[in-house]
Formats: C-alpha cells, sequence, structure tokens
C-alpha cells in the first residue's frame, strides 16, 4: 500500500481515473453515435450508404419534379374551368313568366310570355297567345335585353321582370 501514497502511485491513480473517465466518454459517445446512424438509416433508407448531401439532392429533384406535375395539372384546370364558365354564360340566367289576357276576354289569364335570358342578356321570349279556339306560338330573339323585332308590352315586361331578378314566379297583368 506504501506504492500508491508515494508520487509514482499518486499519477498512477490519477491516470486509472482519467483512463476511467474516458472510458465512460467513449462509451457514451458511442450510445449516441449509433442512435445517429440509427436516425440515418430512417432518412436515407435500407441502404444508408448514400452521403446526406446527396439524399437532400434526390430529395430537390423529387420535389422539382411534383412541382412541375402541380403546375401542369394546375394549368389544366384553368382551362377546364374557364371552358366551364364560358359554357355557363350561354346557360339560362334570367327568366320570367308573365300571364295576361290577349283579347281582353275574361279567360283566366291564358295567355302567357315567357322570357328565357342567359348573363350577357341574350336570349328568346316566347310567347303563347290563348283564344277560345285557338292558340298561337310566337318566339322572339332578344339581344343585349331588347328584342330584334318589335315586342308586345307583355313581352317587354318579361325581359325587364326577367333582368330585374324578381324571384321566378308567376306574374298577372291586368
Amino acid at each position: 500500500m506504501d506504492d500508491l501514497t508515494d508520487p509514482a502511485g499518486l499519477v498512477a491513480l490519477a491516470a486509472g481515473g482519467l483512463a476511467l473517465v474516458a472510458l465512460i466518454f467513449a462509451v457514451v459517445l458511442a450510445v449516441k453515435l449509433r442512435r445517429l446512424r440509427a436516425g440515418q438509416s430512417v432518412v436515407l433508407g435500407a441502404s444508408g450508404r448514400d452521403d446526406l448531401v446527396v439524399h437532400a439532392n434526390s430529395l430537390q429533384t423529387a420535389f422539382e419534379a411534383l412541382h412541375g406535375r402541380v403546375e401542369e395539372v394546375a394549368e389544366r384546370l384553368d382551362e377546364r374551368m374557364a371552358a366551364a364558365e364560358r359554357r355557363l354564360d350561354g346557360a339560362i340566367t334570367y327568366r320570367s313568366l308573365v300571364r295576361y289576357d290577349a283579347y281582353g276576354e275574361l279567360s283566366g289569364h291564358q295567355s302567357t310570355s315567357l322570357a328565357l335570358l342567359d348573363a350577357e342578356r341574350n336570349g328568346v321570349v316566347l310567347s303563347c297567345i290563348a283564344h277560345r279556339d285557338h292558340a298561337r306560338l310566337y318566339s322572339k330573339v332578344v339581344r343585349d335585353g331588347r328584342g330584334e323585332r318589335e315586342l308586345s308590352p307583355e313581352e317587354d315586361e318579361a325581359i325587364r321582370l326577367a333582368l330585374a331578378g324578381e324571384p321566378s314566379g308567376t306574374v298577372t297583368l291586368d
């Protein structure tokens, strides 16, 4: 035991303690390195041999390809949306029905004028003039809210009501 108290023994004890601390530090670093490699293999895949820079570059390439695909799909959707909007502009947007007695008799408002217009105020006015013995159907083209031919007051009223956006229903004129 005298050997441990002399200077050479103390130096040996200090070196042994330092070696023990270094060994513990090396074990902790080995465990951390093992965890880092496990995480790396999750990111890099099963091979795990690639460099992180190579892996990041491949991810960037994949994102650029995906971005190109998304842009292509977005362009096609824009084209389809524009085509759908053009088709909807031609659909019936404004409509109204006006009932009246064409001949001034008490026939129960059997004559009608129906206005059917699109978003650009173009369309048609259909008028059915009913009499006791017969009925006649007239159709007139409407451009920009006006008839191409002279319109009757009832047809004008049907167009006015349609463009006013009043609830679609039946309006009876006296």
